[in-house]
């Protein structure tokens, strides 16, 4: 297993590639039952961009889908449209550009030809300018689909329709580092993306406005936990409450998560009862209508990944205890939950129909809890280090099924900090369950009964001790491909295609079996629908296996 100090330490930069050549030993496909996916192109930063914390943070992603331009578009200022040549160059400089048209302009991506945002956006710890230093882009509706990653001091959007390896915009962070970010597809008053900073700052921004603004601020953001006046420990994760109407939760390396609603305001109510006892559950609301509105203490430590169910009943939370944690969000009540084999578990994701949960972690495995059973059901055996991402694909089905048996098998992924990416099938009919032992060890046969941790569903509000590996079905990986050069920290799957994510900010797009290379690219065909049962299962969690 990987040391966590030394883990960290791996990100110290290595320069980003000036291609999409592969690393030598690394193979461009990877073969699966239903056929070969297929490396189409990668996406990373300017390398000459980053700052003095490259260091301190792990690259997430963030899949974003703008769906057609609101009615009401923002102001813009007619006497600021223009950009000069001398600016336009000097932007395609600083974004890695060969030549300041191309970088500055490609076609193919969302929107037709684009002008690119080069110019840099750093903003300090008081906030962000109106709208009214906004500077538009007339030929660009930023419609199409998006990639939302953090590196260093930086988040950088980069238009996932395009070839093209650079971003088309970088937003720096002078006092703090992005940590984590989520997207919310349905969002009404346009403030449509999360931003957590490591100092526990957040903002809530419209993702469409940093596209159309060339300008050198972020622009009408929305600033919660100012200068970390309600809790100043990292901000670990966040995430949209499925249909929460703008309401969002914040997660903190304090073991504490904090609920928030847009509509209400974003000074702060540090004004929380003491916590008590660190290691119990507990849940506080404000005593003001302002933000945040309630405090949950969740564990000791820091919470390391939270995930909703699609349907936003349910909330599930891993942490730097080892255990995952599954709650009744709308009552605020622990229905079960449970241990690691052995140290913190890092991520976790639900399966589209609620029925199942994915951790990863420390332990190197990959665990399958049963929401109707209310423990574990499965272990995945596979990886060599920590496992940092865990997603189910909820676009794949199994070639052989007619999708009405009452046998369903369930296709999901992994990464870890071994830099492979594992693809499992698991099928809960097919599991063999283990048998009962003997005190002497011996496997009994004869009467078949199953091992006691079977016998019943765990009682609701109880947490598990880690069960005797002995005791779980162990699952085998369908494939186990070596992707990146470096440590891996999440993945993501798409319609088209599946994602994966390196710590250093690299990713790499691998098109799915039987798609021609000229639609794998195609995003505009991710109906809304769609993109929110990815974002419920993959895409924003947003989890993080820094820890300090």
């Amino acid at each position: 297993m990987m040391n966590s100090g030394a883990s960290n330490n791996m990100m110290s930069a290595a320069p980003a590639s000036g291609n999409n050549a592969p690393a030598p030993g690394l193979k461009t496909y990877f073969k699966t039952p239903e056929g070969k996916y297929k490396l189409q192109y990668e996406k990373t930063h300017p390398a000459g961009l980053l700052h003095y914390g490259h260091g301190k943070t792990v690259t997430q992603v963030t899949l974003a889908h703008l769906k057609d331009k609101p009615t009401q578009a923002p102001s813009q200022s007619s006497s600021t449209l223009g950009v000069s040549s001398g600016v336009r160059s000097a932007a395609a400089r600083l974004l890695g550009g060969g030549n300041g048209s191309r970088a500055l302009s490609f076609v193919g991506g969302n929107g037709g030809s684009k002008p690119m945002s080069g110019t840099t956006t750093r903003i300090g710890s008081l906030g962000a300018s109106s709208t009214g230093n906004m500077v538009g882009n007339p030929n660009f509706d930023a419609k199409g689909t998006y990639l939302v990653f953090n590196v260093g001091d930086a988040i950088f959007l980069s238009d996932l329709n395009s070839q093209d390896k650079d971003p088309i915009k970088s937003i720096h962070f002078s006092n703090s580092n992005p940590i984590c970010h989520a997207y919310d597809p349905d969002a009404k008053d346009g403030h449509d993306l999360l931003i957590g900073l490591n100092s526990g700052d957040v903002y809530s921004v419209s993702l469409r406005q940093q596209l159309l603004d060339v300008g050198k601020k972020l622009v009408a953001a929305q600033h919660y936990n100012k200068d970390g006046a309600v809790n100043n420990s990292r901000c670990t994760c966040v995430a949209w409450i499925p249909n929460g109407d703008g309401s969002f939760v914040v997660a903190h390396a304090d073991g504490n998560m904090y609920i928030y609603e847009k509509n209400k305001d974003g000074s702060g109510d540090p004004s929380f009862p003491v916590i008590k006892d660190q290691t119990q559950f507990s849940v506080s609301h404000a005593r003001y209508s302002k933000n945040p509105v309630a405090r949950w203490h969740i564990c000791q430590g820091s919470i390391n990944g939270i995930a909703f169910s699609a349907d936003g009943a349910y909330i599930a939370t891993v942490g730097r205890d080892g255990y995952l944690r599954v709650f009744d969000y709308k009552n605020e009540q622990l229905i079960c939950g449970g241990k690691s084999y052995y140290g913190a578990l890092l991520c976790c994701a639900w399966s589209m129909d609620g029925k199942y949960i994915l951790t990863g972690g420390e332990d190197d495995l990959v665990q399958v809890w049963s929401m109707e059973e209310r423990k574990i059901v499965a272990w995945g055996e596979g990886h060599n280090s920590w496992v940092s991402g865990v997603s189910f694909d909820s676009y794949w089905n199994a070639p052989s099924s007619d999708g009405v048996a009452e046998n369903v098998v369930y296709r999901f992924g992994s990464v870890g900090q071994d830099t492979q990416l594992l693809l499992w099938d698991l099928e809960m009919e097919e599991l063999v369950v283990p048998v009962r032992r003997a005190p002497g060890g011996s496997p009994t046969f004869s009467t078949g009964s199953q091992s006691s941790h079977w016998d019943n569903a765990c009682p609701v509000g109880t947490l598990q001790p880690a069960p005797s590996m002995r005791d779980v079905p162990k699952l085998s990986p369908l494939v186990a491909h070596r992707v990146h050069t470096e440590p891996l920290s999440s993945l993501i799957f798409t319609q088209e295609s599946i994602l994966t994510v390196c710590r250093e900010g690299h990713i790499k797009i691998w098109t799915r079996p039987g798609l021609p290379e000229s639609q794998s690219s195609n995003s505009d065909s991710l109906s809304s629908t769609s993109l929110k049962e990815k974002h419920s299962i993959s895409g924003k969690v947003a989890s993080s296996s820094y820890k300090q």
